[in-house]
């Protein structure tokens, strides 16, 4: 198979975006980015610090720049996105204008609060169990405009994950 735009796997916080874009990487031979550790490595400070920082507006301004120079720069490989960059519209329109194919790990909300909780990461999004199940609610119509959806349990490998990707690919002829 040969991919020649990006692939950006979307979802929200704790769902596995990370890992699931890792493990599709590796079986598609591409690279792989996480669009927070880009953000990190360019700014010297995390999404988190950036947010508690500059605030959202802020933060989200620089996602999209980041977004942009990196859409730019390369026409093929797996992007783990933001929990919150596909929310934004400007986000999706440069997806789209790169081609990119859209893919949201939709991982239920009690599986991606587990994560949260136990996580040693900075979420200064995911609040209290109650505000970041409305964050959750409110997201979910959005993801779910990516093109590709795949139900994620919490229990599956990412590499039987980007496996089901890679056939999802297949039948879409990309």
């Amino acid at each position: 198979m040969t991919i020649s735009t990006p692939i950006v796997i979307t979802g929200f916080m704790g769902c596995g975006k990370t890992e699931v874009a890792r493990s599709l990487a590796n079986h598609l031979n591409l690279q792989m980015t996480d669009l927070d550790e880009l953000i990190a490595q360019i700014e010297g400070r995390t999404a988190a610090q950036l947010i508690r920082e500059e605030g959202e507006l802020s933060f989200r301004a620089i996602e999209t720049k980041t977004l942009r120079n990196l859409l730019n720069g390369n026409t093929a490989g797996v992007i783990a996105l933001g929990g919150g960059a596909w929310i934004e519209t400007a986000n999706r329109a440069l997806l789209e204008r790169a081609r990119a194919l859209s893919i949201w790990l939709d991982t239920p909300f009690e599986v991606c609060w587990e994560r949260i909780a136990a996580s040693t990461v900075d979420r200064p999004l995911g609040g209290t169990q109650d505000q970041t199940r409305e964050l959750y609610l409110k997201r979910l119509p959005i993801y779910a405009l990516a093109r590709i959806t795949l139900h994620n349990s919490g229990a599956d490998d990412p590499d039987k994950l980007a496996s089901l990707i890679t056939s999802k690919m297949n039948r879409l002829n990309f």
